[in-house]
C-alpha cells in the first residue's frame, strides 16, 4: 500500500509541471497521431506513422507528416532505428490551405535505452536527422528523456494505466544551436499487447537566431497499434 501510495505522488508530481508550463498560453493546438508497429521477428520491427496538428483543437489543420522505418532489437532494454519521413506545413488559417509552406523530406537514426527505477520507467532516446527543407539541407540532433509510472500493475501490461512525462531537447550544428525544447505530461492506457491510447498536454517552445522565441500548447492524443510476433513491452508515441 505504503510503495502504491508513492507511486501515485510520483504521478502527479510528473503531471504537475508540463501542466503548469501549458497555463502560460491559452490557446490551444490540437496534436493527432496513429502509429503501427509490425514486429518481423522478435529482433525486426516495421514501423508507420501518420500524424497531423491544427491550431486550435478541431480546427486549423496546418501540418501532416507520414513517416515509416525498421526497428532492431539489439537487447531487451536496446533499440536501434533507422527511418524516413516527409512533412509539410500548409498556409495558417485554413485546414491544409495551400500553398505549402514547407516540403521537408527527413531520414534520422537513434538509439534508445530502457531502465527502470523500482516501478518508474525511464526511456532515453537519442537521434540523428538528415533534413531537406524545400530542398535545403540541415542536420539535427536530438535527445528525449522519458518517465513513466505503472499505477494498477507492477509493470505495464495488459489493463494498465501509467502516467508518463518527457522532456526533448533539439539541437543544430549552426547558429542559433539550441533549436526546440518539447515538454509532456500525460497518461496512457494499454488495453492489451495490441491497442494503447496516450493522451495529455504538450508544450513546444521554439528558439531562433535573433535572440526570439515562440512557443505553443496542444492537446495530444495518441493512437498505438502492435501487431506481428508476440511483444512484452508498451511502446510510447513517438510525438515527432
Amino acid at each position: 500500500m505504503k510503495q502504491q501510495i508513492i507511486c501515485k505522488a510520483i504521478a502527479i508530481s510528473l503531471l504537475a509541471f508540463p501542466i503548469a508550463a501549458c497555463a502560460q498560453n491559452n490557446v490551444f493546438g490540437g496534436w493527432y497521431l496513429v502509429n503501427l508497429n509490425y514486429h518481423i521477428t522478435k529482433k525486426f520491427t516495421l514501423y508507420t506513422e501518420v500524424q497531423t496538428r491544427s491550431q486550435h483543437v478541431f480546427d486549423d489543420f496546418y501540418y501532416r507528416e507520414l513517416k515509416g522505418g525498421v526497428n532492431y532489437k539489439l537487447t531487451d532494454d536496446m533499440n536501434v532505428f533507422a527511418g524516413y519521413g516527409n512533412y509539410k506545413t500548409y498556409t495558417y488559417p485554413g485546414n491544409y490551405e495551400k500553398p505549402v509552406q514547407t516540403n521537408e523530406n527527413r531520414l534520422w537514426e537513434q538509439f534508445v535505452y530502457t531502465t527502470n527505477l523500482n516501478r518508474i520507467n525511464i526511456e532515453n532516446r537519442v537521434r540523428f536527422e538528415q533534413r531537406w527543407l524545400n530542398g535545403v539541407y540541415h542536420n539535427r540532433f536530438r535527445y528525449r528523456l522519458l518517465l513513466s509510472v505503472p499505477v494498477n500493475h507492477p509493470k505495464i501490461e495488459d489493463k494498465t494505466f501509467f502516467p508518463i512525462v518527457f522532456d526533448e531537447v533539439f539541437f543544430t550544428d549552426k547558429d542559433p544551436y539550441f533549436l526546440r525544447n518539447r515538454i509532456f505530461g500525460g497518461a496512457g492506457y494499454r488495453f492489451s499487447k495490441v491497442f494503447t491510447v496516450q493522451m495529455g498536454l504538450i508544450r513546444q517552445s521554439d528558439f531562433f537566431a535573433d535572440g526570439s522565441s515562440s512557443g505553443k500548447n496542444f492537446f495530444q492524443t495518441s493512437l498505438l497499434l502492435n501487431a506481428g510476433t508476440p511483444h512484452k513491452k508498451v511502446h510510447f508515441s513517438d510525438a515527432d
